[in-house]
């Protein structure tokens, strides 16, 4: 597999919220400058079309991501829709607001394990930016669970791994300024993210390092390729695709019942 299994400081446990929360924002912000949203919607519409599902099931949604607005698109066309957010190590905080605003998204506090989706959290399987995030074995047997749980499932990485990696460690440079000229993008603004990124600049740092690891760290088509052999037959499909836009490449992958 051309996949590197390098770590990203998210991934820690640790790793304080006064520089998690500030990364997740410019998250945020970079998903608007891809214009994700609205290639994120007509993945999961396709699938909700197709399957007849009334319910989305976010697994590893960490503290939301891009998904309450790709929600309210997908609600013009499915009204009944609902939305449950998931995660190993659920963000209390994140899961407050979100289930606050009672507006058809709930997010479950209990640890939802991606691996052994629980059977009560049926519908259409969505794993938005955190495929990535899985080392081979591990992403593989998400794939297998929702084959064997009968459930579709969509997952979009905002790369597709294609650079050279020598190259691809040219984003740490690029991405420690872009830091700096797209935190006053950020919402809400807090003092500790303009103090850790202009007066200590740590978080440029972090995100410099995640943003090209993560990279890194996409499986490619072929990688996929590995993934899924043996886990297509007559009873599910998968589709694989690199979509463009622009000068950008996502990674997708959708799996469906037959």
């Amino acid at each position: 597999m051309k996949r590197s299994n390098l770590f990203e400081f998210e991934d820690f446990q640790w790793f304080p919220n006064i520089w998690r929360k500030p990364m997740t924002r410019l998250l945020l912000v970079v998903h608007r400058m891809f214009k994700t949203e609205p290639v994120i919607t007509n993945l999961i519409n396709d699938v909700l079309n197709q399957t007849g599902q009334k319910k989305i099931i976010d697994l590893c949604s960490g503290s939301g991501g891009p998904m309450e607005l790709v929600y309210n698109n997908l609600k013009e066309e499915h009204a009944e829709l609902e939305m449950v957010m998931t995660d190993l190590y659920p963000n209390q905080e994140a899961a407050k607001a979100i289930n606050d605003k009672k507006n058809g998204i709930s997010f479950r506090t209990t640890s939802v394990n991606a691996l052994e989706v629980p059977s009560d959290l049926a519908g259409v399987r969505t794993m938005i930016c955190s495929f990535h995030h899985m080392p081979p074995k591990v992403a593989r047997g998400i794939l297998e669970n929702a084959k064997v749980s009968h459930q579709p499932i969509v997952v979009f990485e905002l790369s597709d791994n294609s650079f050279p990696k020598l190259l691809a460690w040219t984003a740490f440079p690029i991405n420690m300024i872009l830091c700096l000229f797209i935190t006053p993008l950020a919402r809400p603004m807090t003092w500790y993210q303009l103090v850790f990124t202009y007066l200590i600049p740590l978080i440029p740092i972090f995100y410099a390092w995640d943003g090209a690891v993560s990279n890194l760290r996409t499986y490619t088509i072929s990688d996929l390729d590995e993934l899924l052999n043996g886990l297509e037959d007559e009873t599910y499909t998968w589709k694989k695709e690199v979509i463009k836009q622009g000068n950008s490449k996502f990674l997708t992958l959708v799996g469906m019942p037959v």
